[in-house]
């Protein structure tokens, strides 16, 4: 794929048929103050995109909206035919994994998998908390410890397990690997390109363009509320990742960092 496809070939490329994610001339306001600017892009199923900016930019406002937190002041934000801030049960096909691990700190791993479980009424809660305790390797984790005890990469593990309890078809990472070392950043990077390989759509909000260059395949840059590079690679392709060098490149002619 290349810069500038339209949806349709962008949909083309869906491993399991999911519709796109399209963003439309969004703009949004606060007061005066317009974070986003007629932003417009397309994020397909089977790739992972990853969104790129200096604080300010105006990562943090798209973010909110593509989990249905936030509306645009204009512009459409649409899953195929579909307005996701106006479909059925929207929330249930999305995932989210942020830099805060949004847990019950007294509870220990599995109690908080099955309240979340609940919320989106799934059943045999306790097999399915248990099976992604293990995906997520903290299966030996003694039961009754209370997640307030665990370091900060087996926080995010078992946010990545909360986000997946109800197989999402949209999984948002928003700033992942704060925090994490080395060896956290790379079992996260290793689990993007498998919810990448899933055919999912995947969308990555960071600052760290090692790990958008080591699992992306489209790149978004944000600087000052607008787009101001949009690139992908074919995810089939003989490259089909960036250069770390090359991301590196990107962000400073666009971002101006």
């Amino acid at each position: 794929m290349t810069e500038g496809m339209s949806a349709t070939d962008v949909a083309a490329a869906a491993p399991i048929g999911l519709p796109p994610l399209v963003v439309e001339k969004v703009t949004k306001a606060f007061g005066r103050r317009r974070a986003l600017v007629d932003v417009s892009l397309t994020c397909a199923a089977g790739e992972i995109t990853a969104i790129l900016g200096p604080n300010g930019a105006g990562k943090s406002t798209l973010v909110a909206m593509l989990a249905t937190l936030s509306s645009p002041t204009s512009g459409s934000i649409r899953w195929g035919s579909e307005d996701l801030l106006r479909g059925v049960n929207a929330r249930a096909r999305i995932g989210w994994v942020g830099h805060e691990p949004g847990l019950y700190g007294d509870l220990p791993a599995i109690d908080n998998l099955c309240i979340f479980g609940g919320l989106y009424g799934l059943r045999d809660l306790d097999r399915r908390a248990r099976e992604l305790l293990g995906r997520v390797g903290l299966a030996e984790v003694p039961r009754q410890a209370p997640v307030r005890t665990f370091s900060r990469g087996m926080l995010q593990r078992l946010s990545l397990a909360r986000a997946l309890l109800h197989e999402p078809a949209l999984v948002l990472f928003d700033e992942p690997s704060a925090a994490l070392d080395p060896a956290g950043t790379t079992w996260l990077a290793g689990q993007l390109a498998h919810e990448r390989d899933a055919g999912r759509v995947v969308i990555l909000v960071t600052h760290d363009l090692d790990l958008a260059a080591a699992t992306a395949n489209h790149l978004v840059i944000l600087r000052r509320g607008r787009v101001a590079r949009d690139e992908r690679r074919d995810p089939g392709g003989p490259e089909p990742l960036f250069a770390p060098g090359h991301v590196r490149e990107l962000y400073q002619e666009a971002a101006g960092g």
